[in-house]
């Protein structure tokens, strides 16, 4: 990894942030990306302090032209992109029948144009490097989950989007990975959408439960390292896109239950 140019979208916090630190200590040089600009330049700093170089985009992925300048900005500083890691996202928790549209809108526009528009502006130079593209995905993108509407279908269009980014690049030294981190200790079950687009305010899971956010940084880094084009972290993760493939009926039941376990789960 060293000298070479990661960006990292979403990096202000979570798996971006474990992310810019982890690809940090191995040499590499970062573009950090997101909405909150005073957050990044925290990050920045101490990145600074530890030998690292670093430039800080706010991004609103949402927004072309946000990714657009994103790429720009990177090639002015450092003339090349090795690797793009699309990790900026929402979350939300509704039913479908209950839920404002505005919020799937707001889920789609993030996580899957998001991805779409960063892609595109860095492919160029991805396909000189022979680098890679990482979609930061989820087990919702291989399963529905109940209450995750605009979630699940932002997550299964972003696997699609990037196999066929994979396969029309076959032959041209692109590496395309999809990685499902599983449920991560990080805030964005906090900062999830409500059914009315207000912020869900707090988090219905046992977050020192989780796996950590820098354990997930590191397994996205090995899977690049090694040219994976799948990572699917946990075993209740491997476990439900297996069984999903050969028993939907029984995988509907499970999963209704599981989320219906949640505190103040809209399901009885």
């Amino acid at each position: 990894m060293k000298n070479q140019v990661v960006i990292i979208t979403g990096a202000s916090s979570g798996i971006g942030k474990a992310l810019a630190f982890e690809y940090g200590h191995k040499g590499a040089k970062i573009t950090i990306a997101a909405r909150n600009i005073e957050k990044l330049h925290v990050i920045e700093q101490d990145l600074v302090k530890q030998g690292v170089q670093v430039l800080s985009v706010q991004t609103d992925v949402s927004r072309e032209e946000d990714c657009r300048n994103l790429i720009e900005k990177t090639i002015e500083k450092y003339g090349s992109i090795d690797i793009l890691i699309n990790n900026a996202g929402i979350s939300m928790r509704a039913v479908f029948e209950d839920l404002d549209l505005d919020v799937i809108r707001r889920l789609m526009d993030t996580n899957f144009w998001g991805t779409v528009y960063c892609t595109k502006y860095a492919l160029p130079y991805l396909l000189k490097s022979k680098g890679s593209v990482v979609g930061i995905s989820s087990v919702a993108g291989f399963r529905g989950l109940p209450g995750r509407t605009g979630y699940s279908a932002s997550k299964f269009a972003i696997n699609g989007f990037l196999e066929v980014v994979r396969t029309e690049n076959l032959k041209k030294g692109l590496h395309v990975l999809i990685a499902c981190p599983g449920f991560t200790s990080s805030n964005i079950r906090n900062v999830a959408l409500s059914k009315d687009g207000s912020s869900q305010g707090e988090t219905p899971l046992d977050e020192s439960k989780l796996m950590s956010a820098e354990k997930v940084a590191q397994k996205i880094i090995r899977a690049v390292e090694r040219k994976k084009l799948f990572l699917i972290l946990t075993m209740q993760g491997k476990m439900t896109v297996f069984l999903n493939k050969f028993l939907h009926r029984f995988m509907d039941v499970m999963v209704y239950n599981h989320m219906a376990k949640e505190p103040n789960s809209p399901f009885k």
